[in-house]
């Protein structure tokens, strides 16, 4: 269990970053520079530690000795410039193609932030139509000589000449993940409009990237957590000035996923408002913390025994990917189905790479180890929070 006076002066820090206020005297007096390197682990295992760094030097607790700190900030601003130019290139890209797309997740959000390098990104996220993606993909690797590296169930993966990463979507959420989310997202081109002055940039409208920001943290807690990050954005959106509060709700309602967005909505109030915590926020709040930015395997194992009923029907499920997800990683199973079984077997051949490989034996080593009794734990927990 992570210190709660560590987790307090976390979120105080947090706090004033992006609001832009100065810490009270109470916060200030519960710092200490004894708490810098466990502050630090956190704040970089949750990908924030620029902006806890910020905060620190903002009101004045950084020592002479905690001048390396600051480097970190300038980290975030030479990622945040090579994003927001990879966006730039394959805009230009997509745009010179004739190919529409819409720009996702941090590309979008970084532009709420007080400062655009206060919202860091690990990737740069584009959706395009499914039948655009193959030229979409040889207009990238062509034009600007990027590598495509590999393909999952929404997206291919690229990586830029200067290694940044690129995917490119052609669906946002996969069967069976957040609830009915999927129902509203199949409709995210009737919820776009173009850009002032382009043909084919798109983006969505505020009340539709709303509900796909809430889905995409609902899939990441199916998977075993999100950490801070999505909370912030959270807490940013919640706070934006052309909001449209009924529009946001009644899509949340659609895709079932508005008592979800609820819990979420409170846990951010308690983050970066400074409410206090019912024993539900504490639980997510751990759970979460727990996790880092992509959850823990102890997360992602206790939550998948849940679903899948223990321990041998989890192992069943990681070695027999059912058809409706196959077919995304294996396109040509749309119009091929009794390749199935080849498919299955050619999936097996990832254990070959050694990143998957060692994800693999992580897991295993996991799903023995874990009683029935934590992933009960972990599916009543869903359960309470809407999923």
């Amino acid at each position: 269990m992570t210190d709660q006076r560590t987790i307090q002066i976390l979120f105080a820090l947090l706090r004033s970053a992006i609001r832009g206020e100065l810490l009270t005297e109470d916060e200030k007096n519960t710092y200490s520079p004894q708490m810098l390197p466990d502050l630090l682990a956190i704040s970089k295992k949750q990908d924030v530690a620029h902006l806890l760094v910020f905060a620190l030097k903002k009101n004045g607790l950084l020592r002479k000795e905690d001048a390396f700190a600051e480097k970190i900030i300038l980290m975030a601003v030479y990622r945040c410039e090579r994003l927001i130019t990879a966006l730039r290139e394959v805009s230009e890209v997509l745009e010179a193609a004739e190919i529409p797309f819409i720009p996702l997740k941090g590309s979008i959000l970084r532009g709420y932030y007080p400062e655009e390098w206060m919202r860091t990104s690990c990737d740069v996220d584009v959706l395009v139509h499914s039948e655009d993606l193959a030229r979409a993909t040889e207009q990238l690797t062509s034009t600007l000589g990027y590598v495509e590296q590999c393909r999952s169930t929404h997206d291919v993966a690229l990586e830029a000449p200067g290694g940044i990463h690129v995917e490119l979507h052609f669906d946002l959420v996969e069967e069976g993940k957040a609830n009915d989310a999927i129902q509203v997202l199949s409709k995210v081109w009737n919820n776009a409009h173009l850009c002032n002055g382009s043909l084919f940039h798109y983006e969505m409208s505020d009340s539709f990237f709303y509900f796909y920001h809430i889905a995409h943290m609902a899939k990441h807690f199916e998977v075993g957590g999100c950490g801070i990050r999505p909370f912030m954005d959270l807490y940013i959106l919640d706070h934006t000035v052309q909001a449209d509060a009924a529009s946001r709700t009644e899509l949340l309602k659609k895709g079932d996923l508005f008592r979800f967005a609820t819990v979420c909505q409170a846990l951010s109030r308690v983050w970066f408002e400074g409410q206090k915590a019912d024993p539900l926020s504490l639980q997510m709040q751990e759970f979460l913390l727990h996790g880092g930015i992509y959850g823990s395997v102890d997360n992602r194992v206790a939550l998948n025994q849940k679903k899948n009923g223990g321990r041998f029907g989890y192992l069943l499920s990681r070695i027999f990917v059912p058809y409706d997800k196959l077919r995304r990683y294996y396109p040509i199973l749309e119009k091929n189905r009794c390749l199935v079984p080849v498919m299955q077997v050619r999936r097996w051949f990832m254990l070959f790479r050694p990143e998957v490989a060692t994800m693999a034996k992580n897991e295993l080593k996991t799903n023995r180890r874990m009683g029935k009794g934590q992933a009960d734990e972990m599916g009543n927990f869903l359960q309470e929070i809407g999923l």
